[in-house]
């Protein structure tokens, strides 16, 4: 793909002369900063902004809001990593927001202001993310600093109802498929200048895989009163979710049964508790001051039942099956405090000018045991031994914040917005069991000032041109900075060790495009380009253990394509995104079942036989470079629409294959070792069709279906390298010898369906 090619062809379409004479459209105003009290019409904004409202968030019927952003949304893409539909890695133009710690993180998680990637791992839990209480959500791509920390693909900022502008009741049930079961309640209202809004679901399914039940119990609440001059509100959130992510499969069990598992059990319990207090006071006739501040408290427990990494060459090794398998237990507790205000301007030319600053602070405690046992014929584990405490930590993060953005309109067409964040952070970890060093005491301080820049010009009432340039950082995070060895990997959800320092990572994109309408379409052409430097990487060393290290230079760059439009009863759109996200440096990565492994002279000095060289070029796994979705939606009658939807995705690699070069096979190193490798190191592509379908059956009554992968199509959306030490009938073999290295996959799910009705008054 040559994105000037299409720019330049884009722009030869939308010249004033080719356009037939449209409506005007109509205005949508998107925020500009994570408070209130900033924003543009969305055609002033120099990048591909997406937007998107509660009603279509809720006529989705996704499960999760990272679901409906997989099925819609430009650049997005699922990794189904845990097999749990609460669980999973959303990427966005190659960067992640993912709940599983060892995923690099670079997207960051804004609900009524506040940043919800947790402390410890910078991880986003979407089953927090409650989608019914949504009134809206802002895709915002790019470095924009403005939104602070972690900000390095892209910023999703997501808004909740309020009784003051939502009103009514509403109740649904659902059920279906895998044993799903849902219910959903929400109700909102009004009295003079006080308004009350209140939300719930309960979920829960046995799930399509072996030993896969999970549940969920969520509630918002928020009251608020506004007048003219000012407006608060208070919102609670309470959370309390088991879940069961039973995690990748090799492709030698896929073959036999695609629902079995390689290890169990593998839950997270959850619990969430969070108030937030936002205010705006009007100062003027043209200047306000938000306010926000909150108290978050998470708590986590994993329960994972792993084969021993400990077993091979160890005294059963090849003896007996003592030891073969482990529980690995970890209790994780997060506090979170902070508060922000920011200050907006605006002028009667239509410039606007906001200077906001904010305080986050956070405490984490985080404890790990081990208990050795022994893998049984459902490949669970039994005969458990006394735990041993593995680690005990407590950390500390503070982010202090001082941000200021501005729009200036340069004239009636062109507006030029720029932007700039100074971060001020502190890490520090405290080793609550090895008191004396080497431990994993530390104290890191890292600061940054980031800056954006970007012009809009509109060509023609239906033409709008942009480009923007942006700078964004990350700091690293108490469990990168507690598993940064690769003498001393670390088992996931994560055993730590006293590890090197790691620098900050640092993110600047460059972005340029045409939107604009052509009769009754309404389309988009647009070209990214992102630099990373001193990325963080997990390295993974077996199907549970790896390291976090800085990997020199990396790169994502692409173009979005996007084209809507409606006629009669119809509507319809398409979109296609092309991604090249590639290492630019050279390094030796530790890749011990990768088929190439020890064969670079490069990266076998002082005997090493286990590592890889990735060199400028090579990909990286977990992204396929092509995407496309469509939908058809039919409004056949008044009171029926039908939806289609179609997701395709091209291959992508696995991880542990970062140098794309393993393939299926014998191989010999080096060191004239033989070792023979399944598996072709990627995943496949693959396109899966869904349909929705809505009947209003009485004013107050709707009856709603939903059939995902319609045509019942096997595929993958993950995948990773990895030791596999069950025998073809999932027996366990006593002898390490007899262990194949294999390509282990998330399968996605199979065909399914889910019937609902819901009653709704007062709307």
């Amino acid at each position: 793909m040559r994105s000037r090619h299409l720019l330049i062809a884009c722009v030869a379409l939308a010249s004033p002369s080719a356009l037939a004479a449209d409506a005007t459209p109509e205005v949508v105003i998107v925020g500009t900063t994570p408070l209130s009290g900033s924003g543009v019409p969305l055609d002033w904004l120099p990048s591909n902004v997406q937007t998107y409202g509660g009603e279509g968030i809720a006529e989705s019927q996704a499960l999760s809001f990272a679901e409906f952003l997989a099925r819609g949304a430009p650049g997005v893409s699922l990794n189904e990593i845990q097999g749990n539909p609460f669980q999973p890695d959303l990427n966005f133009r190659g960067f992640t927001a993912s709940p599983l710690l060892g995923t690099p993180q670079g997207l960051s998680v804004f609900v009524d202001g506040v940043r919800v990637n947790e402390p410890f791992g910078d991880t986003v839990n979407w089953d927090f993310v409650i989608d019914g209480a949504l009134a809206g959500a802002d895709l915002m791509p790019g470095s924009a600093p403005a939104f602070g920390l972690n900000t390095l693909g892209g910023a999703l900022v997501l808004r909740t109802k309020s009784g003051l502008t939502w009103q009514g009741t509403s109740a649904e049930l659902s059920g279906g498929s895998f044993g799903r079961r849902r219910a959903e309640i929400e109700h909102g209202g009004r009295s003079g200048n006080f308004g009350w809004y209140v939300a719930a679901d309960r979920y829960d399914e046995t799930g399509w895989r072996d030993y896969s039940d999970s549940d969920a119990t969520r509630a918002f609440a928020k009251l608020s009163h506004g007048t003219d001059a000012s407006e608060w509100s208070l919102a609670l959130t309470q959370v309390d979710s088991a879940l069961t992510g039973n995690g990748l499969l090799p492709l030698t069990m896929l073959a036999q049964r695609r629902d079995q598992v390689f290890t169990h059990p593998d839950t997270t319990l959850n619990r969430l508790a969070q108030a937030v207090v936002e205010g705006r006071l009007q100062l003027g006739e043209r200047s306000s001051l938000t306010l926000s501040a909150y108290h978050r408290e998470q708590r986590a427990r994993t329960l994972n039942g792993d084969g021993n990494d400990d077993f091979e060459d160890g005294p059963s090794d090849g003896v007996s099956d003592a030891d073969s398998g482990v529980y690995n237990r970890t209790r994780t507790r997060q506090q979170g405090n902070g508060a922000a205000a920011q200050w907006n301007l605006r002028f009667a030319a239509g410039h606007q000018f906001s200077l906001g600053a904010s305080l986050d602070v956070a405490r984490v405690r985080f404890a790990q045991t081990a208990e050795e046992g022994v893998l049984d014929p459902t490949r669970g584990v039994g005969d458990l031994e006394e735990p041993e405490d593995e680690n005990a930590l407590r950390g500390r993060t503070r982010t202090a914040s001082l941000y200021a953005s501005g729009t200036l309109v340069v004239a009636p067409t062109v507006q030029l917005t720029a932007s700039a964040r100074y971060n001020a952070s502190r890490v520090e970890t405290e080793d609550l069991l090895v008191l004396e060093p080497p431990n994993l005491d530390g104290d890191h301080r890292y600061t940054k000032l980031n800056p954006a820049l970007g012009v809009t010009w509109q060509v023609s009432p239906q033409v709008t041109a942009y480009a923007g340039a942006s700078q964004a950082s990350r700091v690293p995070t108490p469990i990168e900075l507690g598993c940064a060895d690769p003498e001393n990997p670390c088992t996931l959800p994560n055993s730590l060790a006293a590890d090197p320092y790691l620098k900050q990572v640092v993110a600047r994109t460059l972005e340029a495009g045409l939107r604009g309408r052509l009769g009754g379409l309404r389309w988009h052409a647009g070209a990214f380009h992102t630099g990373n430097r001193d990325d963080i990487l997990f390295i993974g060393t077996s199907t549970s253990a790896g390291y976090f290290t800085n990997f020199g230079r990396t790169r994502r760059e692409g173009v979005e394509l996007s084209v809507a439009g409606q006629w009669q009863a119809l509507d319809w759109q398409v979109q296609y995104s092309h991604l090249r996200a590639q290492f630019r440096d050279a390094a030796c990565l530790l890749a011990e079942n990768n088929s190439t492994r020890g064969t670079d002279p490069a990266c076998t000095a002082g005997g090493q036989d286990d590592e890889i060289r990735v060199n400028p070029g090579d990909r990286l796994p977990g992204l396929p470079a092509h995407l496309a979705k469509a939908s058809l939606a039919w409004q056949a009658r008044p009171w029926l629409r039908l939806t289609a939807e179609v997701q395709a995705a091209s291959r992508q690699y696995a991880r542990g294959n970062e140098n794309n070069q393993h393939a299926a096979g014998t191989f010999t190193d080096a060191l004239d070792e033989e070792r023979t490798f399944l598996g072709a190191g990627t995943v496949a592509g693959h396109v899966v069709a869904g349909l929705l379908a809505e009947a209003r059956l009485a004013d107050a009554w709707t009856l709603s279906l939903q059939v995902s992968n319609l045509f019942n199509r096997r595929y993958a959306t993950a995948a990773a390298l990895a030791e596999n030490p069950f025998a073809a009938d999932g027996s366990f073999n006593i002898d390490s010898e007899d262990w194949q290295r294999e390509t282990f996959v998330g399968p996605g799910a199979p065909r399914a369906a889910w019937l609902g009705v819901r009653y709704t008054f007062g709307r």
